[in-house]
């Protein structure tokens, strides 16, 4: 196995891959008009399954060296990382449990109080079973799924450098199977009984962890397989990225209704479905993939600008931020109204991004003081060791 560098290196074109989702992302979620635009304006790929799967490269672009040398101490650090966005969730939980749910219950406003009544009704067991990642309200189910597949990664990792990633690939491929028969009903079921938590499965988080898990598996093996300069997508050849084009161009038709009335994406169903990860869905995602990497160099040039690569190397803190702030246009929504809309609409999204980009610049700054800080304390540990063994 031959690494193509003496240490890898973070890749920027990913973080400011990863910049763009999320900003894709808080234009979806954020209460306007332009969610409409926005919502899977390419077929059926979201701006979810793209931070998902680029977040998972990015760990294994950086991880595969180390793991080769040291499994434990991947490991270690992979779950110190996993404890932080543990505490993430847990601060973003306490958000919804104290501001928003006082307030959803004195103003009864729909966009808000539907996020957290089975908390508003039911306070206890949504505290515990949100502590143990089994209740995730909507916009906070994120954040519990990137904790279990952060702390499974280590293993996934071992397994493949050790034993060959077609056996990590074929389990991921099966669990993706099994969840399209029923296995995560089949889990909720066994952990009701287990924790005596009775919890809706509605309220365990839209997300199939047993389907978007493949998504999680594909992003490490590609990052993977790219720290070892093998990338699989090299080897596609011409012909099959014509027809992953021609692909893209049909989902794209289904996906606005240029195709008639068979061909929709209602009367294809759970075949394109987001949460379930259909298997149609996959083929988009897979033909999406393979015609974005043969663009690279057009898109690498595209993205790789500001304010994409701040807002992806702080991507966690700006992913946080940007819940709340679409709590807040939630708040300004009255009665039935889905949408905000001229200057409210604007002016939410000015602050919302505003926010973003002071998140991100502060967490920038942060971990420059601390390599500086760090780099003066390797400085100055090597000048008392010189001193001390010239005394000697």
């Amino acid at each position: 196995m031959t690494l193509t560098s003496p240490k890898t290196q973070r890749r920027p074109e990913l973080d400011a891959l990863r910049g763009l989702f999320l900003v894709w992302m808080t234009f979806t979620h954020m209460p306007t008009h332009f969610s409409d635009f926005v919502n899977q304006p390419v077929g059926f790929v979201s701006s979810a399954e793209g931070f998902v799967f680029l977040s998972a490269m990015l760990v294994g672009t950086v991880y595969l060296r180390d793991t080769l040398e040291d499994v434990s101490g991947v490991i270690a650090r992979l779950w110190r990382r996993t404890v932080k966005i543990y505490g993430y969730h847990l601060l973003m939980l306490a958000f919804a449990f104290t501001i928003a749910a006082v307030f959803a219950a004195k103003t009864h406003r729909p966009a808000i109080y539907n996020l957290i009544n089975f908390y508003l009704a039911h306070p206890k067991e949504a505290i515990l079973g949100g502590v143990l990642l089994i209740y995730c309200p909507p916009l906070l189910d994120i954040l519990p799924m990137y904790v279990i597949f952060m702390f499974l990664t280590p293993i996934a990792l071992a397994v493949g450098v050790r034993y060959g990633w077609r056996w990590v690939l074929g389990g991921s491929a099966a669990l993706w199977v099994w969840a399209q028969f029923g296995l995560r009903e089949l889990m909720h079921d066994w952990t009701v009984r287990v924790t005596h938590l009775q919890i809706p499965l509605q309220e365990t988080g839209a997300f199939n962890l047993f389907a978007w898990q493949g998504v999680w598996i594909a992003g490490l093996w590609l990052g993977a397989k790219s720290a070892e300069g093998e990338m699989p997508l090299k080897r596609v050849p011409g012909y099959v990225v014509a027809v992953c084009g021609a692909v893209c161009l049909f989902f794209l038709g289904v996906r606005h209704h240029w195709l008639g009335p068979v061909l929709t994406q209602e009367s294809l169903g759970i075949g394109l479905d987001k949460w379930q990860i259909g298997p149609m869905r996959v083929v988009n995602l897979a033909a999406f993939l393979i015609v974005c990497y043969w663009m690279r160099r057009f898109l690498v040039k595209l993205i790789s600008i500001e304010p994409f690569l701040t807002l992806g190397k702080a991507s966690l803190q700006v992913f946080c931020a940007h819940v709340f702030f679409v709590f807040v246009g939630l708040t300004l929504l009255y009665e039935d109204t889905p949408q905000l809309h001229g200057a409210r609409a604007y002016g939410v999204l000015s602050l919302t991004f505003a926010g973003l980009m002071v998140v991100a610049m502060r967490e920038a700054r942060l971990r420059r003081e601390a390599r500086v800080a760090a780099a003066a304390a390797k400085a100055a540990a090597q000048g008392e060791t010189a001193v001390a063994e010239s005394a000697s």
